[in-house]
């Protein structure tokens, strides 16, 4: 799309510092060989159970290295040294993370990041992936992650389906090495009869509805999941009770494990890297409209004066960066309101109407409100679905097009941006899954790893390398996240198996060693 203004974007501007993947870690000047013991668990037969986040997906995609550090993998390595078996993974064909169904692209490439004129930019990696969904793998597999899996999928008949790929009905990835076509991803997994096993669930039972910027349902008090759409959440009810089924099933051969809990999504780069004031006045292709935008809005912010809502005027700054206009679904609909209003003011009935179209639940964003790392590629463009809505009421496509910049002089809509509203939906989702979680830890004698303290920690102070670098995670260049602002990069998984290792040997009394994050890429330079 064609950029009608600059942004202030960090994402625009990155600077990337190359690194060895395989950097060298302090050697123990004391070389006496340590004997590693599991304590009380049984480490022979792990099984890894979750969604993306258990299978290492990283830059938007699942592929062969990603697979292959998984914090489980990590995890298998670390067991392996008191007991622990083979791990098996169902991997990918190939690095590229496609996917193919009947030879038809179903799934995209990985993200790397391409260096344009523009600056760097997260890009799908070119080619075409080899991964084709109807060829089975066969066997059993170690590490049952399932992308895009909510805690209720794990256990639904068919979510392996290849026919119900094509149907909509089932996940691409569970296909591929789904024991049958009926299979559920909690009986493969319980059919193997595990030692031991770790579960992570019920992320995507929220998250969905986070990263579409709050555009999904609230699903809270509906307790039929049949009914439920991609970007819902999840009611907290028909996560409890997948969760019981899910251990119970898990646990049934007295198995030990460990539970995560869930983090808190303003913890990740995919709310915390695009500001809610992105427009730069210093930038020729913005600064220069400023004055015109003001002098366009001056007779819509009287009207949200009488109207008793001056906090809804849109004013943009010359001297600093400017807020983004959006709407705000939970806004009172003030748009015939504006119309009679300016048509009172001697505006022209055609010319109020639109504008109270436009405007009615619009304002300019604030600290308050999370925008979405993807809405930097709609910041500042035509949005060309409101352009045709435009020039179909008549209005000339100079002027729709004018009225049409996403951000701008087009409200951003609600799928870009989390209001604090919507935010609330998602805390009050995750406090009582994290609460469920807790309660069913104990319940079952299982350890529980506080993932949502180990992001928050991540976010506010980072963690400390030997090499004197920090984990962070800053989009990008902090080591802890990959390019999807939402999964972390291989160095950022190391953190997370270190923190599932601090359980189980609290737990268990086994002594297994840390995994050394500087063993695994912040960042896959292409």
């Amino acid at each position: 799309m064609k950029k009608f203004y600059a942004l202030m974007l960090p994402l625009l501007g990155l600077m990337v510092a190359c690194e060895d993947d395989e950097a060298p870690v302090a050697m123990d000047p004391d070389p006496t060989p340590v004997e590693y013991t599991s304590g009380s668990a049984d480490f022979s037969n792990y099984v890894a159970v979750g969604n993306s986040l258990t299978a290492g997906f990283s830059d938007n995609a699942l592929f062969e290295s990603g697979q292959a550090a998984s914090f489980p993998n990590m995890l298998a390595t670390q067991f392996a040294l008191a007991g622990g078996g083979s791990f098996n993974i169902p991997f990918m064909a190939d690095d590229l993370g496609g996917a193919t169904l009947g030879g038809n692209p179903i799934l995209g490439n990985r993200l790397i990041l391409l260096f344009t004129p523009d600056g760097p930019a997260p890009t799908p990696k070119s080619g075409t992936g080899t991964t084709e969904i109807s060829t089975k793998l066969s066997g059993s597999f170690n590490n049952m992650g399932v992308p895009g899996s909510k805690s209720y999928e794990l256990l639904a008949p068919g979510y392996g389906s290849v026919t119900g790929v094509a149907l909509g009905t089932a996940n691409p990835y569970f296909a591929r090495f789904s024991s049958a076509e009926d299979a559920t991803v909690i009986g493969d997994a319980a059919a193997q009869n595990p030692s031991f096993f770790t579960l992570w669930t019920g992320a995507n039972d929220i998250l969905l509805y986070a990263t579409n910027g709050g555009s999904g349902t609230d699903q809270t008090g509906n307790f039929n999941p049949a009914t439920y759409e991609r970007n819902d959440i999840t009611d907290p009810n028909v996560f409890a009770g997948s969760l019981d089924a899910i251990l119970q099933a898990m646990t049934a051969g007295n198995a030990d494990g460990v539970i995560a809990n869930i983090p808190d999504v303003k913890d990740i780069p995919f709310f915390t890297t695009v500001p809610f004031a992105p427009l730069d006045p210093t930038n020729p292709d913005f600064g220069p409209q400023i004055p015109v935008l003001n002098a366009q809005f001056a007779g819509l912010n009287l009207v949200f004066q009488a109207l008793g809502v001056p906090e809804r005027q849109f004013v943009f700054s010359e001297s600093a960066a400017s807020a983004v206009i959006i709407k705000d679904e939970d806004l009172t609909d003030l748009s015939a309101q504006i119309t009679g209003a300016l048509v009172m003011n001697g505006v022209d009935a055609g010319t109020a109407g639109v504008t109270g179209l436009l405007y009615g639940q619009a304002r300019q964003a604030n600290a308050d409100d999370l925008l979405v790392l993807t809405s930097s590629s709609e910041i500042a463009t035509l949005n060309e679905e409101a352009f045709a809505m435009l020039t179909g009421l008549g209005v000339d496509p100079a002027t729709a097009g004018q009225l049409s910049v996403n951000g701008i002089t087009y409200p951003l809509e609600d799928q870009w941006v989390l209001t604090p509203e919507e935010q609330t939906a998602i805390e009050t989702a995750q406090t009582a899954y994290n609460a469920t979680i807790a309660a069913l830890a104990t319940q079952y004698d299982l350890g529980l790893v506080d993932m949502n303290a180990k992001l928050d920690e991540l976010r506010e102070t980072g963690f400390p390398q030997t090499d004197g670098s920090v984990v962070t995670n800053v989009f990008a260049t902090g080591g802890g996240f990959s390019l999807d602002g939402v999964h972390p990069a291989p160095r950022g998984y190391a953190i997370v198996a270190n923190a599932f290792l601090e359980v189980i040997n609290a737990k268990f009394g086994s002594n297994l060693p840390p995994v050394e994050p500087l063993n695994f890429t912040g960042l896959y330079i292409d």
